[in-house]
C-alpha cells in the first residue's frame, strides 16, 4: 500500500516576496539555493510520488498559477466555487470540492454524510449526538489513513462478505467505506458494493488517491456509482501536494464544503485550502485531461528499457517490467539476483543509492528485490540510476 499525502511547499509566497524588491534584488534572490542554505538534501526520485519524500514535481503551469493567484486578492468562496465547477466540468461529475489533501477529502466527505446541512451538527462535531455513526467496511479495506474517517467521531463496522454487510445495515448506518487499490483483497467488488448502497440508500465513498493514472479512472468511479470519490492532488495529477479531490454528488459536495474552511465552528476548519492551492489543483486537472498520456508512457518504458539493459549484463541479474494493478498503475523495474553471485543484499544497494551522490531513492518496502520506479524521473536522470545500480552490483558480483 502506497504511502501518500500531505505538506505543501511554500513555492506562493516567493514571487510576492520577489514583487515587492527592486528588480536587482529580486533576481539575485531567485538564484538562491534554500535547499542548500538550510542543510536540506535533494535527490533523485526512482521511488514514486510517497508523500515522505514530496510526492511529485507540480507542472510549470500549475506553478504560473500558484504565482498568479499569490499576487491578488479573491473571496475564497467565490474561488471556491468557481474551481469546483470547472474540476467538474472536466471530470464529468456533479461537483467537486478541492481539499487540503486527500485524507482531508475522508474527513470532509465523511462529515458531510454525518451531517448534510444541518448546521447544528456541523458545529458539534466530533459530538455525534444525534447522528448517524456508523461505517461500513470491508475488513481487508482497514488500513491507515481511515483515522481520517474515524476523526468524525464515527465507528466502523467491519465485514467481510456481502451476506455480512446486508445484515450490518441498520438506521444508524451513515455511509459505506471503500480503499480503491485493495479491491483485489476484498471479497466484495467496487460494482456489487455500489449496488449493496444504492440498494439500502447508503452513500458510498471511494479513496482512489493514488489510482491515477490511467486518466479515465478521474471518472471510472463516479459513473460505476459512488457517491463519493476521492484522488490525491499531488500524484499522478501533478498538483499541490497538499491538495486533494472530493467529487460526486452536489448535495454532498455542498455538505462538505460547510464542513471545512473558512467556516470557523466546523471540523474541517484547520483543513484550510487556500487560493494558490485552489487555482494550481484546477490546472493541474486542466492539464492532466490535455496531455497526451500514450506518448508519456512510452517515455516511460523507454526508461525501464535504460535500466534494464544497463544491469542485464551482470552475473545472475534478473528483470521484469511489472505494472501495479490499481494504485500508481505506472511501469517498474524489478530487479533480483542470485545473492550467492552477486553478493550484496537490496537493502544495502537501497543504502548506497542513497548515500550516493547524487543521492537516489527507490521504491521502498521490497526486501528481496530493487523495485525501481521511472515516472518522476527527470529528463537524463535514468541513465544516471542505470549507471549506479549497475556499478553498486557489479562491484558485488563475484
Amino acid at each position: 500500500m502506497s504511502q501518500r499525502r500531505s505538506f505543501l511547499q511554500s513555492l506562493a509566497s516567493m514571487p510576492v516576496i520577489g514583487g515587492l524588491m527592486p528588480a536587482s534584488l529580486a533576481a539575485a534572490s531567485s538564484k538562491r539555493d534554500y535547499f542548500k542554505e538550510l542543510n536540506v538534501g535533494t535527490f533523485i526520485n526512482a521511488a514514486g510520488t510517497y508523500t515522505t519524500l514530496t510526492a511529485s514535481l507540480m507542472e510549470p503551469e500549475v506553478v504560473k498559477a500558484i504565482e498568479y493567484a499569490s499576487k491578488q486578492f479573491v473571496r475564497l468562496q467565490e474561488l471556491h466555487d468557481a474551481a469546483g465547477k470547472r474540476i467538474a466540468e472536466l471530470v464529468g461529475c456533479e461537483a467537486a470540492m478541492v481539499s487540503s489533501g486527500a485524507a482531508a477529502a475522508l474527513t470532509c466527505g465523511t462529515a458531510a454524510c454525518m451531517t448534510g446541512n444541518n448546521m447544528d451538527f456541523i458545529r458539534r462535531l466530533p459530538d455525534t449526538t444525534g447522528m448517524k455513526t456508523e461505517v461500513i467496511v470491508q475488513k481487508s479495506h482497514r488500513y491507515g489513513y481511515d483515522h481520517a474517517v474515524r476523526n468524525c467521531g464515527i465507528k466502523f463496522i467491519e465485514v467481510e462478505t456481502a451476506e455480512e454487510l446486508e445484515r450490518a445495515v441498520n438506521p444508524n448506518t451513515v455511509m459505506m467505506l471503500f480503499f480503491n487499490s485493495n479491491e483485489t483483497v476484498g471479497k466484495i467488488n467496487s460494482q456489487e458494493f455500489v449496488a449493496l448502497g444504492k440498494k439500502h440508500n447508503i452513500p458510498t465513498m471511494n479513496d482512489a488517491a493514488a489510482d491515477v493514472p490511467p486518466l479515465e479512472n478521474l471518472s471510472k468511479y463516479l459513473k460505476l456509482g459512488f457517491d463519493l470519490v476521492i484522488f490525491s492532488g499531488g500524484k499522478g495529477i501533478r498538483g499541490p501536494q497538499s491538495a486533494g479531490l472530493l467529487l460526486g454528488r452536489k448535495d454532498l459536495i455542498e455538505a462538505a464544503r460547510l464542513n471545512t474552511s473558512p467556516f470557523s465552528d466546523s471540523i474541517g476548519r484547520g483543513l484550510k485550502v487556500n487560493k494558490e492551492e485552489l487555482l494550481g489543483m484546477m490546472v493541474a486537472v486542466e492539464q492532466y485531461t490535455k496531455k497526451d498520456h500514450q506518448a508519456e508512457w512510452r517515455d516511460w518504458e523507454k526508461r525501464c528499457k535504460q535500466i534494464i539493459d544497463s544491469i542485464s549484463g551482470v552475473k545472475s541479474i534478473k528483470t521484469e517490467i511489472n505494472i501495479p494493478p490499481i494504485a500508481n498503475h505506472v511501469p517498474h523495474v524489478h530487479v533480483t539476483w542470485d545473492q550467492n553471485v552477486v553478493k550484496i543484499k537490496p537493502s544495502e544497494v537501497v543504502k548506497q543509492l542513497r548515500e550516493g551522490t547524487p543521492s537516489i531513492e527507490i521504491t521502498p518496502g521490497s526486501r528481496d528485490r530493487l523495485v525501481i520506479a521511472v515516472w518522476m524521473l527527470q529528463p537524463g536522470e535514468a541513465e544516471i540510476v542505470a549507471k549506479r545500480v549497475r556499478e553498486i552490483l557489479k562491484k558485488a558480483a563475484v
